[in-house]
């Protein structure tokens, strides 16, 4: 598949562009658009199982596969939030904030089993997925897109709720940002501490973050 990103970077859209008789997986719901004669196919991936463990890790139970005809055609995707959108070339394992996904090439797959997701469900609501195979894949982000790519032993410090994906080279591990108190009190709550080497992508605005300035401000349910 070939990709083209327009309206950079604060309401991108991905115009995917497949081939004769060419597959492509989409998350539920990112399609906008796309040219006669391309057909979608809903399934859980892996299974009943499979469909499971991505729920778990908060993605959606079900995806759509999207086929087109002989003559090949378009797809055109968008995420739900405002925000830039990149296409990665997978060649290993990169890990991906559960929500980022968009769309990727059939050679690519994520895996929602992976030991690491787990100890990040108490990390500020990131959970990571791996990702592995072959091909290009969509991503998403909440606001802009920043890299960083470190050098063997470097050391970075990101509010997990800015990560987009890092590659796999990457070392992590959740902590907080400083003593309990500054913690809690502070607003900054838990970070990732990567070490290189490898990229590391981040997003310019945090859900959490502005679900905690939202929430407060929804009108409140009289009795």
């Amino acid at each position: 598949m070939d990709v083209t990103l327009k309206h950079q970077p604060s309401f991108s859209l991905a115009i995917i562009q497949v081939g004769a008789n060419e597959q492509v997986k989409v998350e539920p719901g990112a399609m906008v658009s796309h040219s006669d004669g391309v057909v979608s196919e809903t399934r859980a991936e892996g299974g009943l199982f499979g469909g499971l463990k991505r729920m778990v890790a908060g993605e959606s139970f079900f995806q759509n596969t999207w086929k087109a005809p002989a003559a090949g055609g378009e797809i055109t995707v968008a995420p739900s939030l405002p925000g830039d959108m990149i296409t990665l070339q997978i060649g290993g394992d990169f890990l991906l904030a559960s929500g980022s996904y968009v769309a990727s090439e059939m050679g690519v797959s994520m895996d929602a089993s992976w030991g690491g997701s787990k100890g990040f469900f108490g990390g500020g609501g990131l959970i990571l997925l791996r990702v592995s195979g072959n091909g290009k894949l969509v991503a998403a982000t909440y606001g802009a897109i920043e890299e960083r790519t470190l050098d063997p032993g470097q050391r970075y410090v990101v509010d997990t709720g800015h990560i987009v994906g890092f590659d796999g080279s990457v070392q992590f591990s959740v902590t907080k940002s400083g003593s309990w108190k500054s913690t809690i009190l502070g607003g900054e709550g838990l970070v990732c501490q990567l070490t290189g080497p490898g990229r590391v992508l981040m997003q310019s605005r945090s859900t959490q973050a502005f679900l905690g300035w939202l929430i407060p401000k929804l009108p409140k349910q009289s009795n």
